[in-house]
């Protein structure tokens, strides 16, 4: 029994409600704190204990916090007993994926070349996030400059799937997607550049999205006017990534795409009940030319049932000249040659063979490859936008089977339903690349157990600029088929 102090009244915290914290999302947390009914310290314990006890086999942390946020969390605790204002996650644990900037914790970006850089300070969305009082418990697993689809590095070795330690977590941001899937922490910061945040969210069962261009201000890009890639939060529930996108979004001066944006209230659009009706949802199995096994074609297909069951109007979409990863290939090769080039010939033994082997590649591209791969992404946007003149939302497996062995290679073909494939981001992917070179929101939701016990999931997208409207579609679908369950530990 352990027993607090909240003015001068004693609350009395039982052990079998300690070892179900790691089940609530911080929306339920945070209602506890508020009602003095649990504490930040007895919180951010809980998370460190259980990223203490789940680090060994799941390898998700980079860096561990402890001291600092046990500090931050009596400090939290101090507030409320002294009637202190507080702030929308006061005291609720996060995680942040070791490419984006925390202050004072290092940020290796997933090399022993950066194994000891201290940023001097947060990134935007970081920053905001303490500013409401999340406490950062750690920073997570990500693969060289998040250059994989898997979470690995000769830094730290393998992050390992929360559900199977024989699969991979997915990557770039695989640490973030099994921390939060694991019940280490509620809220984790991701990133997304090709599907980053929301390949490992569905390969973990959480909520993973990717929103519009600028509604979190991105400041570490080096090309601020062609960057596709994204800093994202990842949760268990759509009201957490709601409550997350509220905090984070908002102007910021030094990204352009930011500047003047109209903010919407995401958090209450991610509570939003209700149903469908009304709705007009085109849907795809894969672009012409690729496959979904078919356990992910059953999961999507009881997705599908529920979409029609709220309401919706359903009709399938042609993905014809969808094939999408050779221009993103292009484009976003060509900035990791020109940006780590230049490590590779002063450094090549400290990075893995296939990182170096992407950066590499790059050079058979021309500048008007590039061009030409620039002119592509705009038609890519008028072609997906045009899409929305007939259809409120678009929907679609978000990766074609269940996570794939934990040893694979990038460059490696892979087994689907008793078939090889040859090319893993073309075809275990084929919908997240898109998305992140047109800007449009799009958002992973748990999609249901394949035959094989491991996780599926449904990629949501809206309309440009319209995430709040993604979000009430996928509160709707996620209080009709309800809260995916966690693996067990």
């Amino acid at each position: 029994m352990k027993i607090h102090l909240y003015n001068k009244s004693f609350i009395v915290y039982r052990e079998p409600h300690m070892t179900a914290l790691h089940t609530l999302s911080a929306t339920e947390l945070i209602a506890l704190i508020r009602a003095r009914k649990l504490s930040p310290v007895e919180i951010v314990q809980a998370s460190l204990d259980r990223a203490g006890q789940l680090q060994p086999l799941l390898n998700c942390f980079i860096t561990l916090c402890g001291e600092q946020a046990l500090a931050q969390a009596r400090q939290a605790e101090q507030a409320i007993m002294q009637g202190k204002p507080l702030g929308r996650l006061h005291g609720i644990p996060c995680t942040v994926k070791d490419l984006v900037h925390t202050a004072g914790v290092r940020t290796t970006f997933g090399t022993l070349l950066y194994k000891d850089n201290i940023p001097a300070e947060d990134a935007p969305g970081v920053a905001r996030l303490k500013a409401e009082g999340a406490i950062l418990i750690g920073k997570t697993t990500t693969p060289e400059f998040g250059s994989q689809p898997f979470t690995r590095s000769p830094l730290f070795g393998q992050t390992r799937n929360a559900w199977d330690a024989g699969r991979t977590s997915g990557g770039s941001s695989g640490g973030a997607a099994v921390a939060t899937a694991a019940g280490i922490a509620p809220l984790a910061v991701a990133t997304d550049g090709g599907g980053s945040t929301r390949i490992p969210a569905a390969c973990n069962g959480v909520v993973g999205i990717k929103q519009s261009n600028g509604i979190i201000p991105h400041s570490q890009a080096q090309d601020l006017f062609g960057n596709q890639t994204y800093v994202t939060p990842t949760t268990r529930t759509v009201a957490d990534t709601g409550l997350m996108l509220q905090v984070m979004s908002g102007d910021y001066a030094l990204d352009p795409w930011s500047i003047g944006l109209k903010r919407a209230d995401y958090a209450a659009a991610a509570r939003h009940q209700g149903d469908l009706r009304g709705k007009r949802i085109r849907y795809c199995y894969a672009p012409e030319g690729r496959a979904v096994s078919a356990d992910v074609r059953e999961t999507f297909d009881a997705a599908l049932q529920t979409l029609a069951g709220l309401g919706a109007a359903l009709e399938p979409f042609e993905a014809r000249d969808f094939i999408v990863e050779p221009i993103w290939r292009t484009i976003n090769h060509t900035v990791w040659r020109a940006r780590f080039l230049p490590l590779i010939e002063q450094h090549g033994d400290t990075f893995s063979a296939t990182f170096r082997r992407q950066i590499l590649s790059a050079g058979e591209f021309s500048a008007v490859d590039y061009q030409e791969a620039m002119f592509a992404r705009a038609a890519l946007f008028k072609r997906v936008q045009a899409l929305f003149d007939t259809a409120d939302l678009f929907v679609m497996p978000t990766i074609s089977r269940t996570a794939l062995p934990l040893d694979m290679d990038l460059f490696d073909p892979f087994e689907m339903d008793g078939r090889q494939y040859d090319g893993i981001r073309t075809h275990w992917y084929p919908w997240t690349m898109l998305f992140n070179m047109t800007g449009h929101p799009a958002i992973t939701l748990p999609c249901g157990l394949a035959r094989d016990g491991l996780p599926t999931g449904i990629q949501l997208v809206t309309r440009y600029g319209s995430d709040d409207e993604l979000l009430r579609i996928a509160s709707v679908l996620e209080s009709a088929t309800g809260i995916a369950r966690q693996p067990v530990f």
